[in-house]
Order: structure tokens, then C-alpha cells, then sequence
């Protein structure tokens, strides 16, 4: 607070005025003279400025409790100024301390994730499909960006995920390899036998780590990818057929031709029961497994045909019917560990996370695709090498 400025009187205002009055006649007559006007005005001026000085020594009307003295003023507004500064140097710094914290926590919660595995009997009914894992389970996720990062947590479908999402990604680094191949190592039409194999087992592996990953997101999304992963069994098993068969009875193209065809009616039979409704339910597991295993086993028909034609100690067949025969093993014995349920159901809540019968199956899968790669592709070398086709090709008799 200062102190107000001091206030002149009537009188002394209308004295200034008449002097005012009186020093422009004086200005208007020495003009009129020509006289010097200097010394005049600086005599006036100090009457002037002496009516002011006197005007300003006109003691005011202070406020109350105001201070008259301007340095014990100037005192006390440094003192306010500097303990303003200090207290909002000590806000700031609390609220720099807090919002630290605070950030801290959110980070936390986030590397953390908003959702915690669950015990098996704390599922909805639809997530509910098998008992003997208790533990681990993934909540309902009502986001594709939930379920797509809960691939990096640890639950009862993380093993199922990453098994076969890298061997997707492995096949599709083999076809891309084998399809770069130059035309003099490989022609288009063997590129094209190869590439149904691939396709079938890129499909089948994506489709399996897609439901696996999405599968708790809601009803209707898991009904939707169980259906698409089991079309991606029954393409895998149709693709696996298509190279042998072709390299197999090479030079026999009436078998050739009848033996393809019933594959894909069998494929066709295969996708349109998976798309059943109740063919995904928890009871019919063991119907599932039948049905590709039955699909796969169809393939004993035609093997036992080419080894008739061929013989069992043809160079031919020792080369790749051995391996053929190992591929369909370890399919039938995944399919086993899969309608099964071992070992878990030896063990219950012994195997929720690793080490599960789905796992296993997952893993003989891939095992199995590239037991029948490595078969068709020698199958594939020792054709080539026998060149051109002694037997005419005959047409077909219905």
C-alpha cells in the first residue's frame, strides 16, 4: 500500500489560474514591446514552481495502519514477494513429487495389464472346455487388442499360441525359399504341387494360433474361429495329399486323377461338418478327432495301391513311403494325445500351463509337416531323376 497523493485547495487552484492569466498578458505586452522575456519567465516560473512546492507540503489524509515511511514500505514488500516465490516454489515441487508417483503407478499398471487369469470354475460356460486345467485361464477380453497382447502373458493358451504362430511364420519362410527357387531347379507346375502343401499348412497354423489367441474375446468370436480352425485341419490334410499323390502315380494318370478327386470331396465333407455349430462343443471332441482321423487314414487306400504298382523294395518307395507312413503316425498319435486329454486327465491341475495334451498335439503337427515336406521332397528328386514316363497315359473307363 502507498500512501495517497496530497490533495490542493480551492484557493490555491484558483490562484495558479490567475497567475496563469496573469503571465499570458505579461508575454502578450513584452511581445508588443519587444522586450527580453527570459528573465520574466524564469521569475515567474519560480513563482510557479513555488506555489507547487507549497501545494505539495500540504500535509494529506493517510488511510489507516498505511505506513508514511516508503523504504519501511519497500521492506515489507519484499518480505511478501519473497515468501509468495518460496510458497509457490514449495507447491510446485509437491506437485512435481506427486505426479512422479503417480506416473510410476500408471506405468505399472499397464506393464502389469488390467486382467488376472482365473481358475476354471470362475469361466463363462462358452470358455469352459476343459476341466482337467484349473488354473491359468484367460478372462472373458472384450477387445481384439486385449487378446492379441495377451499372447505375451503367461496362461493356459500362451503355449498353444506361440507353437503354432512360429511354425506359421516357419512355413512361410520355406515357401517363399522354395518358390524363389530358379526355374531350372524347379518348374512352375512342380512350384504349383509344392505350393497347395504349403498353403494348406500356412492356413491350417494361422488359423490355430488366430483362435487361440482370440478365442476368449466373446461366444460368438470363438464360435467363429474354432470353425475356421478346423477348416484349416481339413485344407492341411487335402494339401498334404496333393504332392504325393501327383509325384506317386507320376506316370499312372488315371489313378492319379480318381484318388485326387475323392480327396476333395472327403476335404469338402470335412469342411462343411466343421462348420456345424455343435461340432466344436467339449462333448464332441471325440467325434472331431475321428473325423480327421479318418479323413487322414484315407490315405492308406491309394498308399497301398502305389506300393503294389511299385513294390515295397522299389528304390522309390523305401526313399518316401517311409516317410509318409512316419507323417500319418505322428498325426494319429497327436490326434490321440488331443481327444484324450493326457496327460492332464492323469494329473489334473498338474498341466495347466505347460506340457498339455493340445500342446502336444500342436507340436506333433508341426512335427508331421515337416516329416511330409522331407517325404514329398524326395519323393519329388528320385521322379525327376527317372525322367520321362514309360506308360502311356489311358483314358479313363466310368
Amino acid at each position: 500500500m502507498f500512501a495517497k497523493k496530497n490533495r490542493p485547495s480551492l484557493s490555491s487552484s484558483l490562484d495558479v489560474q490567475s497567475n496563469i492569466e496573469d503571465e499570458d498578458f505579461i508575454l502578450r505586452k513584452r511581445i508588443r514591446d519587444n522586450s527580453p522575456i527570459d528573465d520574466r519567465l524564469d521569475g515567474d516560473s519560480e513563482s510557479l514552481n513555488l506555489a507547487s512546492d507549497e501545494e505539495e507540503d500540504i500535509p494529506g489524509c493517510p488511510l489507516p495502519s498505511t505506513p508514511e515511511d516508503n523504504e519501511l514500505l519497500e521492506a515489507e514488500m519484499t518480505e511478501v514477494l519473497k515468501a509468495g516465490v518460496l510458497s509457490d516454489e514449495i507447491d510446485l515441487g509437491a506437485l512435481a513429487h506427486n505426479a512422479a508417483e503417480q506416473a510410476e503407478v500408471f506405468v505399472r499398471k499397464v506393464w502389469e495389464a488390467s486382467w488376472k487369469v482365473v481358475h476354471f470354475k470362475n469361466l463363462p460356460k462358452w470358455l469352459q472346455d476343459n476341466d482337467y486345467l484349473h488354473r491359468g485361464h484367460r478372462p472373458p477380453l472384450a477387445s481384439f487388442g486385449a487378446c492379441f497382447k495377451s499372447i505375451f502373458r503367461l496362461h493356459t493358451e500362451t503355449g498353444n499360441i506361440w507353437t503354432h504362430l512360429l511354425g506359421c511364420i516357419m512355413f512361410i519362410g520355406a515357401t517363399i525359399y522354395f518358390l524363389l527357387r530358379p526355374a531350372w531347379q524347379i518348374n512352375l507346375e512342380e512350384k504349383m504341387i509344392f505350393l497347395s502343401f504349403f498353403i494348406g499348412a500356412i492356413v491350417c497354423l494361422g488359423f490355430s494360433f488366430a483362435f487361440h489367441t482370440v478365442s476368449c474375446h466373446s461366444e460368438m468370436i470363438g464360435k467363429l474361429f474354432s470353425k475356421l480352425d478346423y477348416c484349416g485341419i481339413a485344407l492341411l490334410i487335402m494339401g498334404s495329399f496333393v504332392p504325393w499323390l501327383y509325384y506317386g502315380f507320376y506316370c499312372h494318370y488315371q489313378p492319379k486323377i480318381i484318388y485326387l478327386t475323392i480327396v476333395i470331396v472327403l476335404g469338402f465333407f470335412s469342411i462343411v461338418t466343421s462348420l456345424w455349430d455343435k461340432f466344436s462343443t467339449p462333448q464332441l471332441r471325440p467325434v472331431r478327432a475321428s473325423v480327421f482321423m479318418a479323413f487322414g487314414l484315407s490315405g492308406v487306400i491309394p498308399a497301398i495301391h502305389y506300393v503294389y504298382m511299385e513294390g515295397w523294395f522299389n528304390e522309390i518307395s523305401r526313399s518316401s513311403l517311409g516317410w509318409l507312413v512316419l507323417m500319418g503316425l505322428l498325426y494319429i498319435l497327436g490326434a490321440l494325445f488331443y481327444a484324450l486329454r493326457i496327460p492332464e486327465r492323469w494329473f489334473p491341475g498338474k498341466f495347466d500351463l505347460w506340457g498339455q495334451s493340445h500342446q502336444i498335439f500342436h507340436v506333433l503337427v508341426i512335427v508331421a509337416a515337416l516329416v511330409h515336406y522331407h517325404g514329398i521332397s524326395e519323393m519329388a528328386m528320385h521322379r525327376v531323376s527317372l525322367g520321362e514316363c514309360d506308360i502311356k497315359h489311358t483314358a479313363i473307363v466310368l
